[in-house]
């Protein structure tokens, strides 16, 4: 059973909730960017720090000891989270970018000139660029699934002609950064897969979000990053099959990741150590462990009711503004909690500035998605994010500050 969220309790563990811009008072509103850290992220960083500060899988003295105890149960317990099969499934990494970087030159073998990757219309630079680069290195085709402007969903239509048997890789974002598209999985999936294709999901927008079983979506890569899901920055996670992580080969070497080094020669260790080369993100990977168990508290379930309701309630105030352009589906059912704006006759830069005067933080720019800026024909956006501790008391402080600014900067919006 789904139970409500107690907000007002979630946000005393925030403390930068409690901070003042100005003289307004904090409303943060770019949670697609980087989340907050609750106290019980910053306390198991800090407790690591001051009592178990060591290198792990290195020494054989106490301090050596608990740090890799509390370094491996983090991938234990971020795998169990995903729904993943073992820790030998959960790679640390330095976040999604790095993730999809490392997996694409690592897939580099299996793709031959006049191979297909596929791509979506809707990609974050990241899970675009990489692929990109790889297309261009083996004169292989980049080809899109396409986005409706309007709707803001895949054309899966397209999928017969797109996905051949030269397919070999297809990504694509579980959650769009920009559109807050909830990406169907399963005919996507199924049709790679019947190809040989690899799936490669971008999980950035979702994990924190949604509840996400690697499992049952029959993924075979997903990467996503620890600061999105209310932990630091500087740690991610590439997940992969056992199976398929076994084929391949790392691309990054030296400590750690390796079994026996000769002068001539080397072998890797197991799984997952062997992508995870020199000194990893211990107190990173325990400060993200530590916000999958807020998470998990909370409930992924209550999480993504909480949001949708918080979006929803913005979707509907914003919608009812004239002057207001909304990206994306206009059903709160087919998005997360992801919202793109542009106030006619006002720059998204100003709009962002006019917002940050009353305290409201927001997102303003292509979100590192330019090529969907372009295909949706505009230079940028505003764009709201929401987390657990957004209210629609905020979205409220937010939708009159923009009834102000439009008076301000000329015209006006009505209600």
């Amino acid at each position: 059973m789904t139970r409500p969220l107690n907000v007002s309790r979630i946000r005393k563990d925030f403390p930068i909730l409690s901070r003042k811009v100005g003289k307004k008072p904090l409303v943060y509103l770019d949670n697609a960017a980087t989340t907050q850290k609750p106290l019980s992220v910053l306390h198991a960083m800090d407790a690591y720090y001051r009592s178990s500060n060591a290198n792990v899988h290195r020494g054989i003295h106490r301090l050596a000891e608990e740090a890799t105890l509390a370094y491996e149960h983090a991938h234990t317990n971020v795998g169990d989270f995903i729904r993943a099969s073992s820790m030998e499934e959960v790679v640390f990494t330095r976040g999604t970018t790095d993730s999809l970087n490392m997996l694409a030159r690592m897939l580099a073998p299996s793709v031959r000139k006049g191979d297909t990757i596929l791509v979506t219309q809707m990609e974050h630079h990241s899970n675009l660029i990489p692929w990109q680069q790889l297309a261009k290195a083996k004169k292989a085709h980049l080809r899109f699934i396409p986005v409706g402007v309007r709707s803001g969903l895949l054309d899966l239509s397209t999928l017969d002609r797109l996905i051949t048997p030269r397919t070999k890789v297809v990504a694509l974002p579980h959650v769009s950064n920009v559109l807050g598209t909830i990406n169907p999985l399963s005919e996507i999936v199924s049709r790679a897969h019947a190809v040989g294709a690899v799936v490669v999901l971008d999980a950035a927008q979702s994990v924190p979000h949604l509840p996400v079983d690697v499992k049952k979506s029959k993924v075979d890569f997903a990467a996503f990053s620890g600061h999105m899901m209310y932990c630091p920055t500087g740690v991610g996670v590439l997940y992969g099959r056992s199976s398929s992580l076994s084929e391949l080969e790392p691309v990054v070497f030296g400590g750690e990741m390796v079994r026996e080094v000769s002068y001539r020669d080397a072998s890797w260790n197991d799984l997952p150590w062997k992508f995870e080369a020199g000194t990893p993100p211990i107190a990173e990977g325990i400060g993200l462990s530590a916000a999958v168990d807020y998470l998990r508290k909370l409930g992924m379930d209550s999480i993504r009711a909480h949001e949708k309701s918080i979006l929803s309630y913005a979707y509907k105030r914003l919608s009812s503004m004239r002057g207001v352009s909304l990206y994306g589906p206009s059903s709160v059912a087919n998005r997360s909690g992801v919202l793109a704006f542009n106030v006619k006759g006002i720059h998204p830069h100003d709009v962002a500035a006019w917002l940050n005067e009353d305290g409201v933080a927001v997102r303003a720019g292509h979100h590192c998605a330019m090529p969907l800026s372009h295909l949706l024909q505009i230079p940028s956006s505003s764009r709201l994010s929401v987390g657990v501790y957004n209210t629609k008391g905020e979205m409220d402080i937010l939708a009159d500050s923009l009834v102000r600014a439009q008076h301000v900067f000329g015209g006006s919006i009505h209600e």
